[in-house]
């Protein structure tokens, strides 16, 4: 079995940039169906949606970034909420991108990641996602915070280095179905809140405060972005 660790550079470079051959499509549909079982459920849902949160302050962060703006810090909470601070015009195009980031974060890179597995490109993802936690901890603030960034990035450094292609290819396919199906729940959660008169201080909030445009808009667009992105991402992934 051939591993990462014992690669030399050049073939290291071979094997991240080269292509897999894609699982069987029962690997395909039981990754579906493992990604169901921690999203639909409650109880399972409740400890996996911190991985969604990292995805979803990271999406604030980066833009806040690509924006111009100084990110001075993510903060992650068991309850997995989370805060993105960043410095910069308090208006503006670049404080509403900020705030637009969080919500299409995780379905976006759930879209991009089925992209690179309909190429092939297993290893590719694998790295991606460890670098992008990497850069997510540096920014990371509290004790809680750096713990699920770490034992995310640590899973994914495992699963890189130390198992065979079979392994990698289902462990790929869970994370992208996961962030897919994932990425949809958020903003039903968000509905169900603000029609019971809570989370004033949500995204969608905060956009119609800085656009005038109401927070059913932001709301409906955050459901338009992660249902699309499922459609396209699971025909990607499916082969169909």
């Amino acid at each position: 079995m051939h591993h990462l660790a014992s690669a030399s550079l050049p073939s290291l470079w071979d094997e991240v940039s080269g292509t897999q051959p894609a699982p069987a499509l029962w690997v395909v549909v039981a990754t579906l169906a493992a990604a169901l079982a921690a999203v639909v459920p409650p109880a399972p849902w409740r400890l996996a949606r911190n991985a969604i949160t990292i995805a979803h302050e990271g999406g604030h962060g980066l833009v806040a970034l690509l924006t111009g703006r100084t990110l001075t810090g993510i903060t992650l909470h068991s309850d997995t909420s989370g805060l993105t601070v960043s410095r910069g015009r308090p208006h503006g195009p670049g404080m509403v991108l900020t705030a637009l980031a969080g919500y299409p974060a995780p379905p976006l890179l759930g879209l991009g990641g089925a992209a690179l597995l309909a190429g092939g490109r297993i290893t590719l993802l694998l790295w991606l996602a460890t670098a992008l936690l990497a850069a997510l901890l540096v920014m990371v603030r509290n004790a809680y915070g750096v713990l699920t960034v770490v034992l995310a990035g640590g899973t994914f450094l495992l699963v890189s280095w130390l198992t065979g292609p079979q392994v990698q290819a289902a462990f790929a396919y869970a994370v992208v179905w996961f962030l897919l199906l994932g990425g949809v729940r958020p903003a039903f959660e968000l509905q169900s809140k603000r029609a019971r008169g809570g989370a004033g201080d949500s995204d969608a909030d905060q956009l119609a405060r800085l656009t005038h445009a109401p927070a059913g808009v932001w709301l409906f667009l955050f459901h338009v972005v992660s249902l699309s992105s499922l459609a396209g991402g699971g025909r990607w992934l499916l082969g169909v």
